[in-house]
């Protein structure tokens, strides 16, 4: 039996066992490389699981590259890394037909997007026309090059780092990307201790360097298949549906949280879900994703921050009746 909010007193399944095993190997590796940001990379380990790609913005020199690559580096599989300039072409993502002239035909030369893990460091800095090139790898796992398509590694995630848009070179993300990526974090300065941990101790480049795979491409499909599984209730469902209304209603918003963004509420809310050790959606999950999965999708009248919309979100999921039962 389940109760209004999915509870189940039939324990968690053999698969979600093993996607919760490997969210906390995961997440205790990357702990040991990127120290003193528990909720980065927490964050982290929810948009993986979900099954979508993770926005990381903060100043140069916190971590977000390291992140970045120790995630691809534990998960697994193939890895490419993309650095964001403003020369940097939409071919050179995707990849280019080239005629061979031995065989008589046309043949695909694969772009870095095809791997399992793209790490893309500042992504920002590419203008809006190269950025444009993600939005069908993102979602639909696939690139259409002159007239035909070709199919993406699954699983496939993307991992990308920006700086903050008021800094030289570059280019704000467009409504469309930025509505691809189901969470978006900051890294943030380190505690004083955890930054003295990192000066004098272990992590940073000599943990990643010492970083192992923990798990396989086929491994990591099975766990985000598995937290698809996990239960939401139809009243959690109307709870993120007017979480989502509510930022359309709102008067200091421009653009509120599309379709789209609800999905993202409720799948990463599921990966919270696997990380608390439960197998149905409660409400307090969704509130505890909802900033990281809407924030960066808001567009506030006179083009307020991402941290301010951030805020707005929780001041949404503040005043929105929660379900009970």
């Amino acid at each position: 039996m389940r109760s209004m909010t999915g509870h189940s007193e039939e324990g968690p399944t053999a698969e979600l066992d093993a996607a919760g095993a490997l969210a906390s190997a995961l997440g205790d590796a990357l702990g040991d490389v990127v120290i003193g940001r528990p909720e980065a990379i927490r964050l982290a380990l929810i948009a993986l699981l979900s099954g979508g790609h993770l926005l990381i913005e903060d100043t140069p020199g916190v971590g977000k590259t390291l992140l970045a690559k120790a995630l691809a580096r534990a998960i697994g599989g193939t890895m490419s890394r993309v650095q964001g300039t403003p020369d940097l072409l939409p071919s050179e993502l995707t990849g280019v037909s080239i005629y061979d002239a031995a065989g008589g035909e046309w043949r695909f030369h694969p772009g870095p997007l095809f791997a399992h893990v793209v790490m893309f460091d500042e992504l920002n800095r590419t203008t809006p026309r190269t950025q444009s090139a993600l939005l069908e790898a993102m979602q639909e796992h696939q690139v259409s090059v002159d007239g035909v398509t070709h199919a993406l590694p699954r699983p496939f995630f993307v991992v990308a780092t920006q700086n903050p848009t008021e800094q030289t070179g570059t280019f704000p993300l467009v409504e469309s990307q930025r509505d691809r990526f189901a969470v978006a974090a900051a890294i943030g300065y380190p505690p004083r201790e955890s930054e003295r941990t990192m000066l004098l101790g272990p992590g940073g480049q000599d943990a990643l360097e010492r970083l192992i795979p923990l798990t396989s491409p086929a491994e990591l499909a099975e766990a985000q298949t598995a937290v698809r599984h996990i239960h939401v209730a139809p009243a959690v469902a109307d709870y993120v549906i007017d979480l989502a209304t509510e930022t359309r209603r709102d008067p200091a918003v421009e653009i509120g949280a599309s379709p789209r963004a609800n999905l993202d509420v409720v799948h990463t809310a599921q990966a919270h879900a696997l990380l608390s050790g439960r197998d149905f959606v409660s409400p307090q999950d969704v509130q505890a994703v909802a900033g990281a999965a809407l924030g960066h999708r808001l567009v506030l009248r006179g083009q307020g921050e991402w941290g301010a919309a951030t805020a707005l979100v929780a001041d949404i999921v503040g005043r929105v009746p929660v379900p009970r039962g």
